[in-house]
């Protein structure tokens, strides 16, 4: 990822926004990221980066689009850190339960580091948001870059108290943990607490030597998205635009700025403008993604590889197979027991040059083991039921060669791609199956995919009718105007609706309904669990990506969605709970 981010034209001022967040600060930010990248191409920004509070749910998307868009990504997150330690829920007096720090990835021991410190946040620190501690971030200071933060940064926090010394020794702790990778943060955003602070971050900056950087901690993409983000707090904290203690910024400054309009707003400090390309110079992350597949670690018996064992297990198998095969078809020629024979050892030649042996291992082992604890599993479907070698082995029940089916559907070595197998289990034993698998690998190195839940049209309408404080029935009755279809969207409903567009033409409340809904629809709006998505890892899953913590269910998820969980390489094993093999079992047992 190294590149030259100074070679902008003459006329183009340069600067890189280093504090972003995105529609991945739940409820926060309002910055989709395909749209980011098109203001910072559109307006020639070199670099972009993410950093949403507490997580890094967003970081393998950015990095992914930023590349196609040919410029530079840069991971990073806005962490929280407890006054304390992390595990205490005691404040001790600190009316803050944490403060704000920027870390930006340098490179993959830095990522590897952001994984760990925003995994322990919810694994560990988690009190009201995903907080970690001095203690933490000392053993995982190592390739990050730290930005003081905003003025809920520790040192911004307290030069706003006048405690000009502590936010001195607190900004040499800061520096000396990250040795040339400290910067202090300024912003201009019109607030007037902002100016005050500034000036004694400026002076703390000069008297320890430390360098400055200038940001705009972005929430929303435009100026005149400040106002739909008022009522996506709104959203988030359950109040409405009326109550006079609404969560709301003081100003409409918290956009994506051009260059020009942050090299505008800082002609008192332009090191801290040119310091936003310094840093991105250095941030030279390279993901290897779509590289190579990391199969959890399956140990087959001494003297075998995982070719042998595999080919093994299937070959006796089939013998097995075949006893019953015979039963049913007592007219079964030589020639064709020889086809089972043919087409198994042409199977095991696919999948022995793919690499995929383990996978079809693993598979077997959970689904075999579930078959001797009587759990109900169900008999194979999709492509994997054209696979003989899965039939040998029982994964699944049904025979591919009477059906003709393709082996080639499944596996194919012109289309290298993960096999996939979806399991079906009894939806009341499913997780057992689960706990069986994180007791063999190990509960660091297993865990479920993460999904997020978006504002559909429907559902945003709602949302921003109860911010906006509006009646329900009035509310309800323009959410069931939109038509009932998955790809529906506020604009599409607004052309095909007459009623929609009459109401908003005759009362204005109903226009800025729809119009702020318009601006929020398809953000995410909350973290979920995939309803069969199983990730088992060759080592703890932080080494790979970062891991969150449902803090109802106490479930560990991927930070990553399945997309950019299979980009990192990561083996997903699909555990799916199916309510007609519980039925039938309850039938069975009766």
């Amino acid at each position: 990822m190294e590149q030259s981010l100074s070679d902008s034209p003459a006329s183009t001022p340069a600067f890189v926004h280093l504090h972003l967040h995105t529609q991945y600060s739940l409820l926060d930010g309002a910055i989709r990221i395909d749209d980011l990248i098109k203001k910072a191409v559109a307006t020639g920004m070199p670099a972009v980066a993410i950093t949403d509070h507490g997580n890094m749910f967003g970081a393998v998307e950015l990095y992914t689009k930023c590349q196609k868009a040919k410029i530079k990504p840069i991971i990073g997150c806005e962490v929280y850190i407890a006054p304390d330690s992390r595990h205490s829920k005691d404040t001790k007096g600190i009316s803050e339960a944490a403060y704000h720090l920027v870390l930006l990835c340098e490179n993959m021991e830095g990522y590897r580091n952001l994984s760990y410190l925003t995994s322990a946040g919810y694994k560990d620190g988690f009190y009201y948001r995903p907080r970690i501690d001095r203690a933490l971030l000392e053993q995982h200071a190592e390739g990050l870059i730290a930005l003081s933060a905003c003025l809920k940064g520790e040192v911004a926090m307290l030069c706003g108290r006048g405690y000009l010394d502590e936010a001195r020794e607190t900004a040499r702790w800061y520096s000396r943990l990250f040795p040339g990778r400290y910067y202090i943060e300024i912003q201009e955003n019109t607030l007037p607490e902002q100016d005050r602070v500034n000036r004694d971050l400026v002076q703390i900056a000069k008297e320890l030597d430390l360098p400055l950087i200038a940001t705009n901690d972005c929430h929303y993409l435009n100026r005149e998205d400040a106002k739909a983000h008022e009522v996506l707090l709104c959203i988030q904290t359950g109040k409405t635009m009326s109550d006079p203690t609404h969560m709301k910024f003081s100003a409409d400054e918290f956009f994506v700025k051009t260059p020009q309009e942050m090299v505008d707003a800082f002609p008192y400090a332009p090191e801290a403008i040119t310091n936003s390309l310094v840093i991105a110079e250095r941030c030279n992350l390279d993901l290897p993604l779509d590289d190579k597949y990391h199969f959890p670690h399956f140990e087959p018996p001494e003297g075998l590889t995982h070719d042998g064992m595999l080919a093994k297990l299937a070959k006796e198998g089939l013998v097995e197979r075949l006893k019953t095969i015979r039963l049913k078809r007592p007219q079964m020629t030589v020639e064709e027991e020889q086809a089972y024979w043919d087409r198994l050892d042409i199977e095991l030649g696919c999948i022995a040059h793919m690499k995929f042996p383990a996978y079809f291992l693993i598979v077997a082992d959970f689904i075999n083991w579930a078959k001797e604890q009587n759990i109900p599993v169900g008999p194979g479907r999709g492509s994997a039921a054209g696979s003989l070698v899965a039939y040998a082995i029982r994964i699944t029940d049904l025979d591919p060669l009477p059906y003709n089916l393709l082996f080639e559907r499944f596996l194919n070595p012109e289309r290298i791609s993960m096999p996939d197998i979806d399991v079906d289990f009894c939806q009341d034993r499913r997780e057992e199956v689960i706990e069986y698998v994180i007791d063999k690998y190990g509960r660091e190195r297993v865990c479920q995919i993460i999904t997020f839940g978006t504002m559909k049209a429907k559902a945003v309408v709602r949302d921003v009718g109860r911010a906006l404080d509006m009646p329900y029935n009035e509310v309800d009755k323009i959410a069931k105007l939109i038509p009932e279809d998955l790809k529906m969207t506020v604009e599409k409903a607004i052309d095909q609706e007459p009623q929609l567009r009459e109401m908003a033409a005759a009362d204005p409340r109903v226009a800025q309904l729809l119009e702020t809904a318009r601006c929020l629809e398809g953000l995410a709006r909350h973290a979920g669990t995939h309803a069969a998505g199983v990730v088992v890892a060759p080592d703890q899953l932080e080494e790979f990506l970062p891991v969150y913590k449902d803090q109802k269910t106490g479930g560990i998820n991927t930070q990553y969605s399945m997309k950019y969980v299979e980009m990192v390489g990561l083996v997903k094993f699909d555990f799916l709970g199916l309510k007609n093999l519980t039925v039938i079992q309850n039938a069975v047992d009766m």
